[in-house]
């Protein structure tokens, strides 16, 4: 749009400033020093937080285990002795889903340091219990071990105004069970009150805050002003509200608790595997965590709490190691204000014939082709390493060293990019195609001042102040230099929160989804145009080829570069792009300290006496491979496969299996009680029928209903599950629709498979995968229940009269 001498040198300035802009970020985003144990009283130290972890996270805790019980044992003894009420919840939890009813005994520990003059509960809240596939030292151990250490911490002062309640969740991998038992029972559960909850999707990075209730403006105010070290954004907000994921902070916030949610999610490839453990665990993240949440609750816990009610939300992001935050009133100014300076920019330069109306329209229709492209190469690009190498499908997307893959996907949206500017930038020129992406910006903050407001600025900032530096570069009579430099305010603004934004989504989604991150890099790539045009030819004239009035000779409809650029230009990010996918599949190799996951279960059918062992991995590791042969699931016991499976043979082992005694079947109820047998943790009940209804009654602890809607996909319509079942066993009602004949499978499960003859631990190199059936030893029971049934019954039965 301007004349610029020393126009590459200019170019490798902008974009050595674009770099630094990036990497500041970066560091700015990076978590804290972990402090040593003889830290100052009143601060929070990592190391003694560790020291309570190796006592309670060295092995897997899930909820109904005997290491659940330990875990549980140590942590309600680590807070009586620092003087807070301790009490343990014993309740059942329930929680349904499409098809789909889970249950579980839960021990909640819930303690409380009484404040000097309360005006409300701060409660901070974690859960102690561990997926069955590891230790769970960082989801959610280390925000355990950090609230042990910060009720050390405040003790260390003077006391709090506010009461300070601790919920130590139990069952919440299977289904935020005891957050949800809390709320429905639990009195301190219904009073409400500020929240801060803790997780960890990964062993390392800073702790985000990545989710708060509704009308969050004070609570932000709190966390910008009392955390040393804030990191997060309102994008991340938009987002989770936005997904069906679940945390304790879903129940507790439904609840009537308002409240803030953290996490860090960086090396998420071992979230949920034996690796994540405590040599694993970065100590910056769990230091961070803790001096957040000891930060937050010394505020929290001397502020008049009926304060901090608000009517609105806030956008809230760092620029450069500063916390920005404006109200949600201006999202819709800034966002409209957006479109307004694009609009004056394409304005101006139809005024200075640097475009034409039609042209424009082009360009802008067009600039969907590289976000489209984009996306479409980095999901190919998944589909193909998946291909490559099946084990990475286990994975989930989330890779032990996805660096040089991530470098892929970013060539590849650079690619995009360029293969869309440089074939256009001849027929349509510089400026429409410039202003025409400014316009997907503009366009998107738009949209998302509707429906997602506090993650408008991810591109209303960029899309106005590209267009206010390109304004300015063409208005101001300054040198050249200097206008090249306004220009750069739109491209750094850019630079400050589209890549970041790109890094989260490849944390927290990993390479499954991309597609995402890639859509991200190339609305970055719109707003570095002009910075691409500087290290192209200076356009002239191509009057042969264009008899448009409105171009004439002026700047921006020129030929461009020549066609050897327009292919090698692409054609080298390809080739580069290769290049680190190459890269890529020679250093992400497994080994012991980047394990593969395989999945593998035994399955015994207690009516036959017959054994097998299953797996779901799509393509076996050789250790797998010496249990399953071939993918014959016929011979399983009926409803108990789901998905495609492999299977192989395997010994029967001796073991008590479940029962089911029918206590009533008529009409539309169908009453169990059901005994999973010795040594089994938890029982899972699959049904040839949907359900409407399901109820769970253990003795003294209480009954918990659940609607259930929808039917389960690859195995049977209905699934029911109960964890941690007890002894005596568990009362299991269902409401179904009118059917004189139903099947039921019941399944025993058991953790482990070490007592099944003739099995080997994995090597090294391998771990157990994610997939909740996994390393289990289920023994199944198969029902065939008519109207009459009142007993047990045994497979096949049909119909028995009392």
């Amino acid at each position: 749009m301007f004349d610029v001498r020393r126009r590459v040198l200019a170019g490798l300035a902008a974009l050595v400033m674009l770099a630094t802009v990036i990497m500041l970020s970066a560091m700015a985003d990076s978590t804290m020093q972990p402090l040593p144990a003889t830290a100052p009283s009143g601060e929070f130290s990592a190391e003694r937080a560790v020291a309570h972890l190796k006592e309670f996270a060295a092995e897997p805790r899930p909820v109904g285990s005997p290491a659940s019980d330990r875990a549980r044992d140590y942590l309600a003894g680590q807070l009586r002795a620092a003087g807070l009420q301790v009490q343990v919840q014993r309740s059942v939890g329930a929680r349904p889903a499409a098809g789909l009813a889970t249950f579980g005994q839960v021990d909640n520990i819930v303690s409380r340091l009484p404040g000097t003059d309360s005006t409300g509960t701060v409660l901070i809240a974690a859960h102690y219990d561990s997926a069955a596939m590891g230790p769970g030292a960082s989801d959610d151990g280390a925000a355990v071990a950090a609230m042990v250490e910060t009720v050390r911490a405040l003790h260390a002062g003077a006391g709090p105004r506010n009461d300070i309640v601790l919920l130590m969740s139990d069952g919440e991998e299977d289904g935020v069970l005891g957050a949800e038992a809390f709320v429905r029972e639990h009195p301190l559960g219904r009073k409400g009150g500020v929240l801060l909850n803790w997780e960890a999707r990964g062993v390392s990075g800073p702790s985000l805050m990545f989710e708060t209730s509704r009308d969050n403006a004070r609570l932000v105010e709190t966390f910008v002003n009392a955390v040393p070290a804030p990191r997060g954004d309102s994008s991340m907000v938009e987002l989770y509200r936005l997904l069906p994921n679940n945390t304790d902070f879903t129940p507790l916030t439904k609840a009537g608790f308002t409240g803030m949610n953290f996490a860090y999610i960086e090396r998420s490839s071992l979230y949920h595997t034996a690796g994540d453990s405590i040599a694993n665990l970065d100590r910056g993240s769990l230091q961070h965590h803790g001096t957040n949440m000891l930060a937050l609750a010394r505020s929290l816990g001397n502020t008049d709490l009926r304060t901090l009610t608000s009517d609105h939300d806030v956008t809230y992001f760092r620029a450069l190691g500063t916390m920005v935050t404006y109200p949600d009133l201006a999202v819709w100014p800034l966002a409209v204000l957006a479109v307004l300076a694009v609009a004056g920019l394409a304005l101006f330069g139809r005024v200075r014939r640097l475009l034409s109306l039609p042209r424009l329209m082009v360009a802008t229709a067009s600039a969907a082709m590289p976000l489209i492209a984009s996306a479409a190469m980095a999901q190919g690009l998944w589909e193909l390493l998946v291909a490559w190498r099946p084990a990475y499908d286990t994975m989930g997307g989330l890779l032990h060293r996805p660096q040089p893959f991530q470098a892929a996907v970013a060539t590849l949206s650079a690619l995009a990019v360029l293969g869309w500017y440089l074939p256009l930038r001849r027929r349509l020129g510089p400026a429409a195609l410039s202003v025409g992406a400014l316009t997907w910006l503009a366009g998107l903050g738009v949209l998302c001042a509707r429906f997602a407001p506090g993650a408008a600025f991810l591109f209303t900032l960029p899309a106005l102040m590209c267009a206010l530096g390109a304004l300015a570069a063409l208005l101001l009579p300054t040198p050249a230099w200097a206008r090249v430099a306004v220009a750069m305010l739109g491209p750094i603004t850019a630079a400050m929160v589209l890549p970041s934004l790109a890094g989260n989504a490849f944390d927290g989604m990993g390479l499954a989804l991309g597609g995402v991150s890639a859509l991200v890099l190339a609305l970055f790539g719109l707003t570095l145009l002009p910075i691409v045009e500087l290290f192209l030819p200076d356009p002239t004239p191509d009057p042969g080829t264009d008899s448009d009035p409105d171009l004439g000779t002026h700047l921006g409809t020129g030929t461009g570069p020549r066609r050897g650029a327009i292919v090698a230009v692409p054609l080298t990010a390809a080739v580069l792009a290769l290049s680190l996918v190459g890269v890529g599949l020679l250093t992400d190799g497994f080994d012991a300290d980047q394990p593969q996951r395989t999945h593998l279960a035994y399955v015994m059918d207690a009516d036959t006496h017959t054994a097998h062992w299953v797996s779901a991995d799509p393509d076996p590791a050789e250790w797998t491979r010496r249990y399953v042969s071939g993918r014959d699931a016929a011979a399983l016991p009926s409803g108990y496969a789901r998905g495609t499976l492999w299977t192989g043979r395997a010994p029967a082992i001796a073991a008590d299996g479940p029962r089911a005694t029918v206590l009533a079947h008529n009409g539309h109820t169908l009453k169990l009680h059901v005994i999973a047998g010795k040594g089994a943790r938890s029982v899972t009940l699959r049904l040839d029928r949907p359900i409407t209804r399901a109820t769970a009654a253990v003795g003294r602890f209480g009954s918990v209903s659940v609607p259930v809607t929808g039917t389960r996909a690859g195995t049977w319509p209905t699934e029911i599950r109960f964890r941690g079942i007890p002894t005596q066993g568990v009362q299991i009602t269902v409401r179904v629709a009118q059917a004189d004949r139903i099947r039921v499978t019941a399944i025993a499960e058991t953790d482990g498979l070490s007592t099944v003859p003739g099995f080997l631990p994995r090597p090294p190199g391998l771990v157990a995968a994610t997939r909740e059936d996994g390393d289990l030893i289920a023994v199944t029971r198969s029902y065939t229940l008519t109207s009459a049934s009142q007993q047990r019954l045994p497979a096949g039965s049909g119909k028995v009269t009392r």
